[in-house]
């Protein structure tokens, strides 16, 4: 009777932590403020309310692009996408990765070693990390990390549900 009473303990814990955590892990950062000199491919610009945003995009779109989530790994279907293609910000469309510049990280998340054009991104600090958005919208995308193959030696691992296939 006491296992029973253990394992229904650990179970309601188990169950009470994967509620709390969600599908998705948001962080708690203040909203996020465009860096002063950041230029997008022809000058576009996407912008639109809170509330635009939450009826445009499906609930893990908005929290990953717009609350700084992180999808769980391998949970999207373009981490091993392999056909010839380009990758576009779900939010705003604009070209980002090409699918000749990706390549499988063993991470979890689709990954690629290089931007559509160098501006289709931009970078800032994110503590430890370095923070990857879209030019266009601010979306946020993932993170870039310095373990990439050449020719860039970079990393951009991106959130898949940030991500849309053409």
């Amino acid at each position: 009777m006491k296992s029973t009473g253990l394992f229904l303990l650990i179970a309601v814990l188990v169950a009470g932590l994967l509620w709390g955590y969600g599908t998705f892990v948001a962080s708690s950062r203040p909203p996020h403020k465009r860096p002063a000199g950041t230029t997008s491919p022809g000058g576009r610009r996407v912008e639109k309310s809170d509330a635009d945003w939450k009826n445009l995009l499906t609930s893990s779109q908005y929290t990953i692009t717009r609350e700084n989530g992180t999808e769980w790994p391998n949970s999207s279907e373009l981490t091993h996408e392999h056909r010839p293609g380009t990758y576009l910000c779900i939010c705003c469309r604009n070209p980002l990765f090409s699918s000749k510049t990706k390549f499988e990280s063993g991470t979890g998340w689709p990954s690629f070693y290089a931007p559509y054009v160098p501006n289709a991104i931009y970078t800032e600090p994110d503590g430890h990390r370095t923070e990857v958005r879209c030019s266009v919208c601010d979306a946020h995308l993932g993170h870039v990390f310095n373990d990439g193959p050449e020719p860039t030696g970079l990393r951009y691992c991106i959130n898949g549900v940030a991500l849309s296939f053409q």
